[in-house]
């Protein structure tokens, strides 16, 4: 017996190899081809015609669509449950574009403190400069997102499960603040995963993704995505006149009316990556196609290595703490329990009882472990940010951030747990000694 919702419909696993894609029409090559091309000849004027009125779906330009980039943009959004999807150049970029879609100059929007400190970066700085204005709230209490709404808010922010610290969004209480608000909920579910986590399930409106990690998983390639429900009602008030009102660019149409429950997914490629410009390339969007196959084998042995780590780490006597929500003294651990109930991921911090000379030595003395700045790989990955990615902060900015100077990150890799427990437990031993 299934215990899928739907029975008849394909399977996680099977939508991971085979959503958006089929056998290539001309010459039958089963794996996707990359079709490095940038642009696409008419078959006359008028069909180019109704093609750049948006009357007819096809190809005009790379920038705006490319069919290998289609078969991901597609796989995405079935296996997060969406309606449509947009891929982008890299995560950043898929922020921009959502954000482009929703807000106006002067406009407003909540979002959870506890976020990747690039993030924070691009919504309390560089946003400003479309005067774009964030209010960061503390995302454990619900109320407070409620509570820093205001009438220029368009939009409430969060990460399913949070970077670095591994914190979990409780998303049933915030979606229904955002519905009641008549804004939508935007989820960065990059460190679940739609296999660890599908926030539409839980009233999420739109989904994003830095494909460059988990979704990908090699380490190999840049990619963003933003996936819609197909559910939030842009004609509920007069919010978004970029999906409401008539758009002068394409003769006057309008995207809500024209294309329902996908109008977000057209506007961002019509509008979006027309005017913005962050495409992802054909060979990127085919090594993540190739990512995304093994995403649910993946994404359960980073899970389980990921407990064995974080329960080694918990007993070190060299270790003060750590932040992992599948340990059961974490404040999170019933949400994990809810939301994710095959796991809370790979990534999480833990706190030295040596500080700052402790986390350098540590990073230092790993072997096996690769000491660099990214996350969601194959191989395990290790960080004392403190020292790199934060030192340009004051100590007290960084233990705001959560990133105090005992704090090591690890995103843990999908080799033999013992050889990762074994390679920490020598760099702690080394970390130790005089």
């Amino acid at each position: 017996m299934s215990d899928r919702p739907n029975p008849k419909e394909p399977g996680f696993s099977t939508l991971a190899v085979h959503a958006g894609a089929t056998p290539d029409s001309t010459t039958g090559a089963r794996a996707t081809p990359i079709y490095q091309t940038v642009g696409y000849v008419f078959d006359d004027a008028d069909q180019a015609a109704s093609l750049y009125n948006l009357q007819t779906f096809g190809y005009v330009y790379s920038r705006l669509g490319n069919p290998t980039v289609s078969v991901l943009e597609e796989r995405i959004a079935a296996l997060e449950g969406g309606r449509g999807a947009t891929a982008t150049a890299s995560g950043h970029a898929a922020q921009l574009v959502a954000f482009f879609a929703l807000m106006q100059p002067g406009d407003e929007f909540v979002a959870s403190k506890r976020l990747y400190g690039g993030s924070i970066t691009q919504f309390a700085l560089t946003f400003k400069k479309f005067d774009w204005r964030v209010h960061f709230v503390d995302p454990d209490r619900p109320e407070n997102f409620r509570e820093a709404l205001t009438p220029r808010c368009k939009a409430i922010f969060v990460e399913s499960l949070a970077n670095p610290g591994g914190a979990v969004a409780d998303l049933e209480p915030i979606a229904e603040i955002a519905k009641k608000a008549g804004v939508p909920l935007i989820v960065d579910n990059t460190l679940a995963t739609p296999y660890l986590c599908r926030p539409f399930d839980w009233g999420a409106d739109i989904v994003v993704h830095s494909m460059t990690k988990y979704l990908g998983g090699h380490g190999n390639s840049l990619g963003g995505a933003i996936v819609e429900s197909g559910r939030f009602d842009w004609f509920a008030s007069d919010k978004f006149p970029a999906l409401s009102k008539p758009e002068p660019a394409y003769h006057g149409l309008t995207f809500a009316e024209t294309f329902g429950d996908f109008a977000l997914t057209m506007q961002t490629k019509a509008v979006g990556l027309r005017d913005l410009g962050p495409a992802l390339s054909p060979f990127n969007a085919f090594l993540i196609l190739m990512g995304t196959e093994t995403l649910p084998l993946r994404m359960q042995k980073h899970a389980e290595n990921a407990r064995a780590v974080a329960e080694f780490l918990a007993g070190h006597p060299q270790v003060g703490w750590v932040s992992y929500a599948g340990l059961e003294t974490s404040p999170y651990h019933q949400l994990a329990r809810k939301y994710l109930p095959k796991g809370p991921g790979a990534l999480f911090t833990f706190g030295l009882k040596g500080g700052f000379e402790a986390g350098v030595r540590v990073v230092e003395s790993v072997e096996m472990i690769s000491h660099l700045a990214n996350i969601g790989d194959t191989r395990s990955l290790i960080l004392h940010p403190a020292s790199t990615t934060h030192r340009q902060l004051s100590e007290e900015e960084r233990i705001a951030a959560g990133v105090g100077p005992e704090v090591v990150r690890i995103s843990v890799g999908i080799e033999d747990a013992d050889d990762v427990i074994a390679d920490l437990d020598q760099a702690l031993a080394a970390a130790a000694r005089p």
